[in-house]
């Protein structure tokens, strides 16, 4: 039987606090609220304990944050979109922030097992002022297990309506995709980090976000397969492609952190879930 699991949570300020509280139905839900970073970062764990999606599942997520909170999700391990016998799996997320709102969408990878057909959609809404670093991570199959992904459909979709708006639909049996070199060229991990304005981004500011990306993947292992563009006032994206997840992961999280002290001041603070 398809499992449907819907999860809203809301970042509101109680007394130069930020405060989550979230209401759920079905198996999705966040865990206690913690303060690493003092009382004006809310960092949450957001947990799904079927542990992936077969087909005819959904997930469907809804953040809302308030002026002048910081809210900071993300996930204990990946999201896994299992083989399917005919029906789609999806997993949608919508981000709602107002104005002067900051947020930190950070979840895990998503693997895409061979057999699936899968959707991951994310849609972010911002007003002016407010300001978003996330990113989007997706593996195909299981290369170090012998798993590859040689069958099914996985899409991806991410949005600001009016702003950007990417989508992609990677088919394993497309072998032009996804073993020449104008596509992934035999790479098995596709990787998105964003940072994301209610508001145009002044040019200075920009450059300065554009140039740290820049010079922390030219140190990087993957600075051949990774880019970094502005494809609109709003929105700065890095990409990676990389035969691993792991390798991926490490060069976003270098930009994070070079990103998060460059544009709001704040030392990097991971999760503690990373490191267990």
């Amino acid at each position: 039987m398809p499992w449907h699991a819907q999860l809203q949570i809301d970042y509101c300020a109680e007394a130069a606090r930020t405060v989550a509280r979230y209401q759920h139905t079905g198996p999705l839900r966040i865990l206690k609220s913690l303060y690493p970073e003092g009382d004006t970062i809310c960092h949450n764990v957001l947990v799904h304990p079927p542990g992936g999606l077969v087909g005819g599942d959904t997930l469907d997520i809804h953040v809302h944050a308030a002026s002048g909170t910081h809210g900071l999700i993300t996930t204990p391990g990946a999201t896994r979109f299992y083989r399917s016998l005919g029906e789609r799996a999806l997993q949608q997320s919508h981000i709602t922030l107002e104005a002067g709102a900051r947020f930190e969408w950070l979840p895990l990878e998503n693997i895409a097992y061979s057999g699936c057909l899968a959707e991951n959609r994310l849609q972010l809404n911002l007003a002016k002022g407010a300001e978003l670093i996330g990113w989007d991570v997706t593996a195909l199959g299981l290369p170090n297990a012998g798993l590859p992904f040689d069958s099914g459909r996985f899409s991806q979709h991410i949005e600001m309506p009016g702003v950007w708006l990417e989508r992609g639909r990677i088919d394993a049996t497309d072998l032009r995709l996804m073993n020449s070199p104008l596509g992934l060229a035999g790479h098995r991990c596709i990787a998105s980090l964003f940072f994301a304005t209610g508001s145009p981004i002044e040019r200075q500011r920009k450059q300065q976000v554009l140039d740290a990306a820049r010079d922390v993947m030219a140190a990087h292992d993957l600075r051949a397969t990774a880019g970094v563009t502005s494809p609109n006032p709003q929105v700065i994206v890095l990409r990676i492609v990389a035969p691993l997840v792991e390798s991926a992961m490490h060069g976003l999280r270098q930009v994070w952190s070079a990103w998060r002290n460059l544009v709001w001041g704040k030392s990097a603070s991971s999760p503690r879930i990373w490191s267990t």
